[in-house]
């Protein structure tokens, strides 16, 4: 018996040993983490996206009816549909959308006649390939992509009334039935806004099974026999007799530029079949996100990171496509031309500068080259770097962040041949705003560069916000001018106006605080208040934003001692607000009431960097508590694995970069602030070859101090990395203790880069 029960357990442990080699990273990716999100509450506000790495095309199951932001909630006990969207965040909501819908019986088009009940119990969601069961119809939906096209797998009962609903949804559309190639063509002009007035998704469906019923359909009528629609709601519906088990196939392709780049297009799938598609997209999944290696044995820690990791690499999306001559062209959604080069969007880099950039600036820097070639072609097409795309320029958030985008990736080595256009680009943003966006350029510039901050006094929303960011861009614009060689005389004014945080900070309270005008500071005030002088955040958010000058704001403080208390307060305050300037409590709000961590408001991107600023004022062991505070409690792989909006890979990315142990505070001063290490081990494969290995070996649950750090086997007692140091191949071994080492790396030598020092 004893013999039996031993060979049992060798058996079992080699097929443990088995599984935990045979998983690849993108087996621990949860595509639902942040799916379990509404209106009041966000818990990420992402849909399950079956995409390629920043993928012109992403495809969802769609649980709302058209045109509703939150089109996947996990929730929901219904899918209408297999939408092709483009959707950065409910807030920006879609554009260019249309969905496929596999039915039985009598003709359908609404979104609620065509809904059918399904399970998460029979869902399988990865970011290569998805499965439902349509328990309605007795039909199982399987999709899969490439970067511009799709392939459906519908696998139909029994029947005599087999269909497929085409949705070319709301706003203006078209369809057209081709019998003859089992084929439906068609267009959208689906937005909201962002678009010039030719804007169209032109798209085609191919079956591999003939038709036996045609219809098109509008809201109010179907109309079968009928093959060709332009309508306000247009759609098709096609159908065939099936067997019980048998699969129709759909290949799917879309094009911003013609039906014939949607054809050319289609060729991504060439003759492969689904499984083929569904395993070269598998593997390039697992390239992308085998960029970092991690060693663990808590799997939930390893499913976090990588659903995390998966959504730091989805925005930008490609917004380019080769044409037949193999040419890289894009639609322009700032001028309505079909031109040469390269276009992204579906980002804003008012999240986004913080940390997603400069990730990509570390670990795909050839990709980030191709969105800074990206950028400027936006700037020639329309004036104006964006500040929020989605396609083209959209009002939204404050900032002029594209010069810390541009910025940070010409000082970390990205190099493209627009340098100077760029270089023009982040000048002209400095002092000019859009004529009809106002979020682009810098609404306010001329009040800013006279008085030296945006007054709160003058009709312009969210002053201080936009003070202190123009102060940030400002400085990046002047690290970009040297490090391109330009004149003393040139960068002279972006020199002087870095130091503009200073024109809006209370000694008085010791935060930041609105300012008139005549020069007097705003009256009555209260930092408990949301909005107004700030930005979805109040002065204990905002105070923290001088990236490029932590020493300066410990100054103007009184040092250290005061900073320290201060920052400790954020933690320590109830979780009190005013929300009189919105009328009621936004979601942000509402997210960090419910977190318990004072009024910490980690689900909102303005103070995400702050604890970090321990290191800068002496305490980084207070750095290291509350990273780990903020990474257990607060991100997992569960349908409510955000504590507020992932906002396009900024949430995400800041788990990857904290996790790895080191985080940009600064965009643009080419250095990461040491935090503390999330896993055991880690490896970063470099783009140029080298790696970067993180040994944490007693890392635990209670071991989140650094006790000793060395480099390349050296002691190493600054709380900061160099970005060159990283790309020469580094070795960082950590040992980590229960206690904090409150004598490691605290004097003021080895603090990260301020601009007063």
């Amino acid at each position: 018996m004893k013999k039996i029960l031993t060979s049992a357990l060798l058996v079992c442990l080699s097929l443990a040993a088995w599984g935990k080699t045979a998983l690849q990273p993108v087996d621990y990716v949860s595509t639902l983490v942040g799916t379990e999100s509404k209106y009041s509450l966000s818990t990420g506000n992402t849909y399950p996206a079956v995409a390629m790495p920043w993928g012109m095309n992403f495809w969802v199951p769609q649980t709302s009816k058209n045109g509703d932001g939150w089109t996947y909630t996990y929730s929901a006990d219904k899918i209408c549909g297999f939408k092709q969207t483009h959707q950065p965040s409910p807030w920006i909501n879609d554009y260019g959308a249309f969905s496929l819908m596999p039915i039985t019986g009598r003709a359908v088009f609404s979104e609620e006649k065509r809904a059918s009940w399904f399970s998460h119990k029979a869902e399988k969601a990865t970011p290569y390939y998805y499965k439902a069961y349509l328990a309605d119809y007795d039909i199982v939906t399987e999709l899969t992509t490439t970067e511009r096209a799709a392939m459906f797998r519908f696998t139909f009962p029994e029947s005599e009334a087999a269909k497929v609903v085409v949705d070319a949804y709301m706003k203006g559309s078209y369809v057209k039935i081709l019998p003859n190639e089992n084929k439906i063509i068609g267009y959208n002009t689906y937005n909201n806004g962002g678009v010039p007035d030719n804007f169209k998704n032109y798209f085609v469906i191919v079956f591999d099974k003939p038709f036996t019923f045609t219809a098109t359909a509008n809201d109010s009528h179907i109309t079968e026999s009928k093959t060709e629609l332009q309508d306000e709601h247009a759609g098709a519906i096609i159908g065939f007799k099936t067997r019980r088990g048998e699969t129709v196939h759909a290949r799917v392709a879309s094009s911003f530029i013609s039906y014939e780049q949607a054809e050319q297009n289609l060729k991504e799938l060439g003759q492969k079949s689904f499984d083929e598609i569904k395993a070269q997209g598998r593997q390039k999944w697992n390239d992308v996100l085998g960029r970092i290696e991690v060693e663990d044995d808590n799997i939930d820690h390893l499913r976090t990171f990588y659903s995390c990791f998966y959504r730091s690499v989805l925005f930008p999306r490609s917004f380019y496509e080769i044409d037949k001559n193999g040419q890289t062209v894009h639609y322009s959604p700032y001028n309505g031309k079909t031109l040469p080069g390269y276009m992204f969007t579906d980002t804003g880099f008012w999240d986004t500068f913080r940390c997603l950039f400069p990730f990509l600036n570390l670990v795909y820097p050839s990709m980030n080259a191709k969105m800074q070639a990206g950028l400027a072609n936006a700037y020639r097409e329309s004036g104006f770097l964006p500040e929020w795309a989605s396609p083209g320029h959209r009002g939204c958030m404050v900032g002029n962040n594209s010069a810390s985008v541009v910025a940070d990736a010409y000082l970390k080595g990205v190099r493209t041949q627009d340098t100077e256009t760029l270089w023009e680009a982040v000048k002209h943003g400095a002092n000019a705003v859009h004529p009809t966006v106002s979020s682009t350029g810098r609404l306010g510039y001329e009040y800013y560069n006279k008085l030296g901050y945006v007054p709160y006094d003058v009709k312009i929303n969210e002053s201080v916000a936009r003070t202190l960011e123009y102060a940030y861009d400002d400085w990046c614009i002047y690290r970009l001018g040297k490090a391109l060689g330009k004149s003393e005389k040139e960068l002279k004014p972006f020199a002087q106006r870095a130091n503009n945080y200073r024109n809006v900070f209370d000694r008085s309270v010791n935060l930041m605080r609105g300012r008139n005008k005549d020069g007097r500071f705003q009256s009555p005030y209260s930092p408990f208040k949301w909005g107004d002088a700030f930005t979805e955040g109040n002065a204990w958010h905002w105070t923290w934003c001088v990236f490029h000058d932590p020493q300066g704001l410990i100054n103007l403080m009184g040092g250290d001692e005061t900073f320290n208390q201060m920052m400790d307060s954020v933690f320590i305050v109830p979780p009190i607000f005013d929300d009189s300037y919105y009328g009621g409590v936004i979601h942000e709000i509402r997210e960090m009431q419910i977190m318990n961590m004072g009024n910490y408001a980690h689900g909102n991107q303005p103070i995400q960097h702050m604890i970090y600023l321990y290191n800068y004022s002496g305490q980084p062991w207070k750095t290291q508590y509350w990273l780990r505070e903020v990474m257990d409690r607060l991100y997992s792989a569960n349908p409510d694995g955000y504590c507020g909006d992932e906002d396009n890979g900024q949430t995400s990315a800041w788990y990857v970069f904290s996790a790895m142990g080191f985080y940009p505070v600064c965009p643009g001063s080419n250095q990461y602030v040491i935090g503390t290490p999330y896993f055991k081990h880690m490896t970063l494969h470099l783009e140029n070859g080298k790696k970067v290995t993180i040994d944490a070996p007693r890392n635990s649950e209670a071991n989140r101090y650094i006790n000793r750090l060395t480099m390349n086997g050296a002691e190493y007692d600054n709380t900061f990395i160099d970005h060159q140091e990283l790309l020469k191949g580094t070795s960082l071994v950590f040992d980590m203790t229960v206690t904090p080492n409150q004598q490691r790396a605290t004097a003021k030598e080895n603090r990260p880069y301020s601009m007063s020092r």
